[in-house]
């Protein structure tokens, strides 16, 4: 499957860091904002996350959810949330379906070294369960505000 701006974002169900399963469909009527990570308690994954934290309450003041994905078990974003006061929910994506099924799973290379992981990345949903905007190969800095920005200017 593949996602497409304009088009219905692609249905789910996964493990959340609130011990439930939730579905995109749970969240019909808000605007989500969906963004992957590469992994819990790295530089880059905890500046973003702690960026969403401290941006939170004027995300739900738009009537946006936050939902983080990465491929770390629930004991570890459990771990991550504590650590980081992160008042949003996040994902156990393990076998990574989310993340092909969002086109994020990608080879990766690092000190020379090719793997497969999370390519990080951002994608903006809205009330009726439209993607309406994705952020690819997302740099970290400033990339919070813009997500904001975007729907403060574009989903009221």
């Amino acid at each position: 499957m593949s996602v497409e701006t304009g088009k219905k974002a692609p249905g789910f169900t996964a493990k959340a860091s609130n011990g439930k399963e939730v579905s995109l469909s749970d969240f019909k009527g808000k605007n989500v904002v969906l963004y992957f990570y590469p992994k819990d308690m790295t530089p880059g994954c905890t500046t973003e996350a702690c960026d969403f934290r401290d941006r939170h309450e004027e995300f739900e003041h738009l009537d946006t959810v936050i939902l983080g994905v990465s491929p770390d078990p629930l004991s570890s974003h459990e771990k991550f949330i504590a650590k980081h006061g992160l008042p949003f929910l996040l994902l156990a994506d393990e076998d990574h379906h989310l993340a092909e099924m969002y086109g994020v799973w990608k080879l990766k290379k690092n000190f020379g070294k090719e793997y497969m992981g999370i390519e990080r990345s951002t994608f903006i949903i809205d009330k009726e369960g439209n993607l309406v905007k994705e952020y690819r190969k997302v740099r970290v800095k400033d990339h919070v505000a813009n997500a904001l920005e975007y729907i403060k200017e574009n989903l009221q």
